[in-house]
Order: structure tokens, then C-alpha cells, then sequence
């Protein structure tokens, strides 16, 4: 008898357990698509994602062949110089490459990435412009690489500036990229210089391989935050901006075109700054991913760009406790020519010695 009773409570407990399953089983459907979801809404507004996000940028995997030697050129004071080269999302980018002749270290030279500001690309030759700069930091012992960016002189790809395209910053990271494999050099010990427009561009490289660029220099550099654009203009035509053109082909899917970003000409007024866009794309408000040290050289006189610029990102170096210089010179203008050339210079060299 209790043996039956025993059977027959162990018959009812499967069969209200298989009932509770059956009765519950849509729910429990239900609840898997949610998940299946909001993973496929992540996907979506990551690929949606902006081209000249700092996060978007970081997820990015920028790679490039080792720098190329093309040409050789008449030497320097105690330097080689070469025309080179290297690949930039497959385009062939020309620069200019100094090598000292010095004895060279034991783990390679230093290296710094020259970066240029706005010249009309048609205009740019790579053994031109900035000659007195490269010099400068070539007979300190730096091997500096001055890339022409892409479109620029005959590197091949479209010039699309610095402020609405990621472009130059990738052609930025990518000339890094190269220089690592090339055996003269300290991989760990590689820097970047960038005036003006490439102010923009240096900064945005720091912040995406934060780890790699050991120290930033920047002279009289532009747009930091967009809400400085509106304020502060820049009379440059690096920031050209033409609300028909299209993100088709290649040469256009590193560039923002979106509505929001119209709105910096045809209607600033009605601009939030603080939304998700604006602020995903501010380098300013993604300075948390700066890891190295930073120097800022700006003339009080800059026609071009404006010292506000310089001031403001200089606040936010500072309310967020990073390792920064800056330095203003009453005169020289946008290039911060002679007699404050000399002095910013040997700034930069004092500071690329203490950092790299």
C-alpha cells in the first residue's frame, strides 16, 4: 500500500512539472529574441557609426607595410634625406624621410611623424614647404618622416582635409605603422609634430593608438571640439564642405556628411553639442584616451587660426590632469616665423629628447 502511494505522488510530481513547462514554453521563447536583438541594435549603431568617432576610429585595425625608399636625395648637414613611401588604406603615400648618419643606437633612432598643415593639394610637392622645420629636428637626431597625405603632390587617394574626414588621421596612424618596421628606428620611440589643419589629425591619432604615440607637438592647430569651429571660424579652405557630396566609392567612406554635421554652416545656432553625435566625434570630450604627453605652440598673432583654439583644449588638458606644455609668442604669425621660430623649435627638440 505505501509503495502505491509512493508511485502514485512521484506520477503526480512529473506530471504537473511537465505541465508547467508545456503551459510556460511561448514565454520562454519569447524571451530569447530579446536578447538576439538588442545585440543586432549594438551591430547597427556601431556600423552606423560615425567615420571620425574617436571609438569608431579605435576599433579600427590600421595597418602598413614597412616605409619604402623611392629615391635618394643630396644629404643633409648630418642627415640622409629620401623620398619615401608608404600604403594608407592601399593608397600610395609619398613623403619626405631623414635619416641621421650618425652612429645609430642601439635600438634605433627616434622617429617623428611630420604632418603638414593645409596646402592646396595640387599645389604640394614633398620636397617643399616646412624645409627650415624639417632641418631643425633631422640634425637633432630625429629621423623624421614628412608624409604628403593622400592627394597631396603625387601620393595617390582623395584630399579630404582633416576636420570632416578620417582620412588624414588614418594616413597619420598608418605612416607610424610603417616606420615601426623600419630597421633604423626605436618603434618605441616614435612622435608626432602637426601644424594647424594636422593639428586636428595628430590629435585624433593620439587618441586612437594612445599607446603608441609617445608625445604629441602641435603648432597653431585647429578644431578640437566643433563648438570651438562655430566660435572661433578658421580662414583656411582645409574644412571645405559641400552638402551634395555623397559617401559613394571608396575615396568618400572615410568622410561625415550627415545632416548634423550641415548644421556647423547653415544653422550652428541650433547645434547640441552635448548629444551622442557631437560628442563622439569631439576630441575634446574623448581626452580621456590621451595617455601621452602633449606641447602647444601658438602665436597671439595667428591670422589663420585663431589662439582660442590652443586655450580652450589647453582647459581641458588641464581640468583632466594631462602632461601637456604650452607656450604663446606675441609674434610670427600662423608659421611662428623668426625671431620666435628658433625659440619654438628648440622647445619642440628639448621635448621630444625628454619624451621619446
Amino acid at each position: 500500500m505505501k509503495k502505491s502511494l509512493i508511485v502514485f505522488l512521484i506520477l503526480i510530481i512529473i506530471f504537473t512539472v511537465v505541465r508547467f513547462f508545456s503551459t510556460n514554453k511561448n514565454s520562454l521563447i519569447k524571451d530569447i529574441p530579446k536578447k538576439t536583438s538588442s545585440n543586432v541594435n549594438q551591430n547597427i549603431i556601431k556600423s552606423n557609426a560615425s567615420p571620425i568617432s574617436i571609438d569608431y576610429l579605435r576599433s579600427l585595425n590600421i595597418v602598413s607595410e614597412k616605409v619604402k625608399i623611392e629615391e635618394e636625395l643630396a644629404d643633409g648637414s648630418n642627415y640622409k634625406k629620401y623620398i619615401a613611401s608608404y600604403l594608407s588604406e592601399g593608397n600610395k603615400v609619398y613623403g619626405l624621410l631623414t635619416v641621421p648618419i650618425d652612429n645609430e643606437p642601439v635600438n634605433g633612432f627616434p622617429a617623428i611623424v611630420f604632418n603638414h598643415g593645409y596646402i592646396p593639394p595640387s599645389q604640394y610637392q614633398t620636397t617643399e614647404g616646412y624645409v627650415s622645420y624639417v632641418d631643425y629636428l633631422a640634425k637633432n637626431g630625429f629621423v623624421v618622416f614628412k608624409i604628403d597625405f593622400r592627394g597631396n603632390g603625387r601620393s595617390e587617394g582623395d584630399p579630404s582635409g582633416s576636420y570632416f574626414s578620417s582620412a588624414y588621421t588614418i594616413d597619420v596612424i598608418s605612416a607610424l605603422k610603417s616606420l615601426q618596421k623600419f630597421e633604423k628606428i626605436d618603434p618605441k620611440r616614435i612622435g608626432v609634430w602637426g601644424h594647424s589643419m594636422a593639428g586636428n589629425a595628430l590629435l585624433r591619432a593620439m587618441l586612437v593608438v594612445s599607446k603608441e604615440i609617445k608625445a604629441g607637438v602641435i603648432w597653431a592647430g585647429a578644431v578640437y571640439s566643433y563648438e570651438d569651429f562655430v566660435k572661433y571660424k578658421i580662414s583656411d579652405n582645409s574644412y571645405v564642405h559641400r552638402p551634395f557630396e555623397s559617401k559613394e566609392g571608396v575615396s568618400q567612406k572615410n568622410r561625415e556628411i550627415s545632416s548634423e554635421i550641415q548644421n556647423i554652416r547653415s544653422n550652428p545656432q541650433a547645434i547640441n553639442f552635448n548629444n551622442d553625435f557631437w560628442t563622439s566625434i569631439s576630441l575634446t570630450k574623448n581626452i580621456k584616451y590621451l595617455l601621452s604627453p602633449l606641447q602647444i605652440n601658438h602665436s597671439t598673432s595667428d591670422p589663420v587660426v585663431d589662439i582660442g583654439y590652443s586655450k580652450d583644449l589647453v582647459k581641458v588638458l588641464e581640468d583632466n590632469k594631462k602632461v601637456y606644455e604650452f607656450f604663446e609668442y606675441e609674434g610670427g604669425g600662423h608659421n611662428i616665423t623668426s625671431p620666435y621660430f628658433e625659440q619654438a623649435m628648440e622647445r619642440t627638440v628639448n621635448f621630444f629628447k625628454k619624451n621619446l
